[in-house]
């Protein structure tokens, strides 16, 4: 524990971090919390959704707090994207795991040794490796944060056994505090992570299951791919997965797409290992929109800007839907999640349940199915049928954003039928299941009627004017409105509660949401553009797909659409309402801030019209420089470049200069490499160290590549990006053209 005195300095630093470093000037829900119980020595247990920014939990705490943070992943293909992201922020990460060569290894441990890594990510089969936990023994460490925490449960829906070794932490770590964070987890499961963890009196957040950036939407599935089509074409170029049950299926769909001219790419555990990864990194790289899929697909996506989810068939359990729902919209933004249903998926799926050996786990599986196909069938508020799953009470009346909320349904009146049946489930004290209660009420002449003496009811054949489909439907609408229960077990019965006898006698009406088909089939385009201007939003995505491209990182990276959505929307012209913007940290404005001004400015010179009524309030960062409105690139040696012209005139370092302009080195080393490419005789040994960046034009000839990721990898990190750029720039202009690769 730290006392009052050292946790109030830490506090702050936090602050000034989550703004400087992360671009961020408040936390979100929870955050704050768990990072002042990490700060004071606690252990914390997390369920956080998915988008509700659990990383910067620990990710800021490593950042400020002495020593490294260890981050247990189980998944190797997202690793390296998450170090790309935490670095463009300006933080020392580094990852551990089989993809690494021996050397590789061997600079890693070292820069470990000697404090070089704040932030390390590790899988759980390399932390079960005793040799390295003695290394972590001999280096100070700041926290362990175990991602995907469900996973350790097997009460979980993805227990992984190589996960049982984190068990160890706390007894070989004492000292250090633990924190487990998950996007799903049931009571039960909550539970059984704690203690399989060893989480010493862990301060609990239970965040809200709640996406409120997600729209919900069931649709009757008929000509599906048809469908999926539809919703795709009107989509646009937005990014989406849609999942399928089957690997046939999966190929069927993408080949049907891509004869309709939709680029989209399958995944399956059944393609060749290197399609299946060329497949995921042009998906995650925005070099196709759209990937269909398996199950298979998804725990080792970490793309932000994700529209779209379509299941294509059902899912076999609401914890799988709500994460792969939850991998839309991860950025904020609005994002919708389409189920398209037919009852025809149940007999598939049961099949599958019905070759689970055990019974006790057979019989979970099957209730588990059940809660899939009452959320479809029933028209209630989508959002309070999942999040009453994860034993969470969502109050409001409607929460516009699903369609039985936005009226693609209808509420009609139907305490009469309600009681018909409730009538047939009293009258049979409360023994049978819905098959049989239906069958009562539709005068059904069965063996089974006969012999129980049920044709003598006085209900018998009450709604036979209607047919057995509307009944059933009945039935899923009373057990989702709590008025019906159902009991669990292969042969499920039906009983009253006590708020179905309010309606039984009369004390209250009952209503059932039916879908209107003339309203929406498939939702149209939502919200998600509305606000900024589309056209800009448009350009500054290719300024950062060639940005990305350039540094061999996924386009997130770079920035996210939240981002370049509120640049859309308020068009900053200088770097201090830049620096005012989500997401755009000390790092990132550096790094890219001239681009996107630049891309800003020409656009407004443009269509001048476009910014009346935009502004941003500018960020508590350096002084703003003029940024230029008309026509010609920075290149073409406008005014702020001018101005830094004169100062290199006058002798100044382009770190001298920084200082004395108030802007970021890396504006001023962009200024540089406008100078040099408009001919100005700028002396590069003047602003860098000769050995290093002789050092520099080495690594670009020796790979011979222009990309600056890779150069910027083989020298570790340890040369600025925009000084690698200063080089490479130096080498085109030496050669007379682009570099190769």
């Amino acid at each position: 524990m730290t006392d009052s005195g050292t946790y109030n300095a830490v506090q702050t630093r936090m602050r000034d971090a989550l703004e400087r470093v992360f671009g961020f000037r408040e936390y979100r829900a929870n955050q704050e919390e768990i990072v002042s119980a990490l700060a004071s020595g606690r252990d914390v247990f997390a369920v956080m959704p998915t988008g509700g920014g659990k990383s910067l939990c620990y990710q800021l705490p490593a950042h400020v707090l002495d020593g490294t943070c260890v981050v247990i992943s189980p998944l190797i293909s997202l690793m390296k994207d998450q170090v790309d992201a935490a670095r463009a922020n300006g933080l020392r990460a580094d990852l551990l795991n089989s993809s690494l060569t021996g050397p590789q290894r061997g600079d890693v441990y070292r820069r470990l040794q000697y404090g070089e890594i704040d932030l390390l990510y590790v899988s759980p089969e390399r932390f079960a490796m005793e040799h390295f936990v003695d290394r972590l023994q001999a280096i100070p460490l700041c926290l362990f944060a175990v991602d995907e925490a469900h996973c350790i449960s097997e009460w979980g829906h993805d227990f992984r056994p190589d996960y049982l070794a984190l068990s160890a932490i706390v007894e070989q770590f004492p000292r250090v505090p633990l924190a487990a964070f998950t996007a799903t987890a049931t009571p039960r499961v909550q539970q059984d992570i704690i203690e399989r963890l060893h989480l010493r009196e862990p301060h609990v957040v239970r965040a809200s299951f709640d996406r409120p950036n997600l729209f919900y939407h069931v649709v009757p599935k008929d000509r599906v791919d048809a469908q999926v089509l539809k919703f795709i074409q009107d989509r646009g170029d937005e990014s989406g997965i849609v999942y399928r049950m089957t690997r046939s299926n999966v190929e069927r769909t993408a080949a049907y797409l891509q004869e309709r001219g939709i680029h989209a790419l399958p995944y399956h555990a059944g393609l060749d290992p290197a399609v299946r990864q060329a497949n995921q990194e042009a998906f995650i790289r925005d070099e196709t929109a759209v990937v269909v899929a398996t199950i298979a697909f998804g725990m080792g996506i970490d793309k932000s800007n994700v529209r779209f989810v379509l299941h294509a068939d059902m899912p076999k359990n609401l914890e799988s839907y709500y994460q792969e729902t939850g991998r839309s919209g991860r950025d904020g933004e609005p994002a919708h999640c389409v189920l398209f249903f037919s009852a025809g998926d149940i007999p598939r799926l049961r099949y599958f349940v019905d070759q689970i050996e055990r019974e006790t786990e057979r019989e979970i599986a099957l209730s588990k199915l059940n809660e899939v196909a009452d959320y479809a069938s029933v028209n209630v508020c989508r959002r309070r049928q999942l999040l009453g799953y994860f034993g969470e009470r969502y109050a409001p009346p409607n929460c516009g954003a699903c369609d039985v909320c936005c009226g693609h349904v209808e509420q009609q009146d139907a305490t009469t039928e309600a009681q018909m049946l409730m009538s047939a489930i009293a009258r049979t004290q409360e023994r049978f299941g819905a098959a049989h209660v239906i069958d009562i009420v539709c005068g059904a002449d069965t063996e089974r009627i006969r012999r129980c003496g049920h044709d003598q009811l006085k209900t018998y054949g009450v709604g036979k004017d209607r047919d057995k489909r509307y009944w059933r439907a009945l039935v899923n609408d009373l057990v989702a409105q709590g008025c019906v229960q159902r009991s669990d077990g292969q042969y499920p019965t039906l009983a009253l509660t006590d708020a179905g006898r309010e309606v039984l006698f009369g004390r209250q009406t009952f209503h059932v949401a039916r879908r209107d088909e003339k309203k929406h089939r498939t939702a149209s385009r939502t919200a998600v553009t509305e606000g900024h201007d589309r056209d800009l939003f448009d350009r500054l995505r290719r300024v950062r797909r060639r940005l990305a491209s350039e540094l061999n990182v996924p386009p997130y990276v770079v920035f996210s659409d939240r981002t370049l959505h509120e640049m859309a929307r308020y068009f900053p012209d200088t770097e201090s309402k830049l620096r005012g913007i989500t997401g755009v940290g000390e790092a990132k404005l550096s790094r890219y801030g001239r681009e996107f001004l630049e891309e800003i400015a020409l656009y407004l010179h443009e269509h001048p019209e476009a910014r009346e009524g935009k502004t941003v309030d500018a960020a508590a960062s350096p002084a703003p420089a003029a940024h230029p409105a008309g026509p010609k690139r920075l290149r073409a040696a406008s005014d702020t470049v001018q101005q830094t012209w004169q100062l290199v005139r006058e002798g100044l370092s382009y770190t001298q200069i920084a200082q004395r302009r108030g802007l970021a080195p890396g504006t001023i080393a962009d200024h540089l490499d406008s100078l040099l490419r408009a001919g100005k005789p700028v002396d590069l040994d003047a602003h860098l160290d000769p050995l290093v960046r002789q050092k520099v034009e080495e690594t670009f000839l020796s790979l011979r590549t222009k990309r600056l990721r890779e150069v910027d990898d083989a020298l570790g990190g340890l040369v600025p990006i925009h000084e690698i750029r200063l080089v490479r720039t130096v080498l085109e202009l030496r050669a007379g053209e682009e570099l190769p690769g």
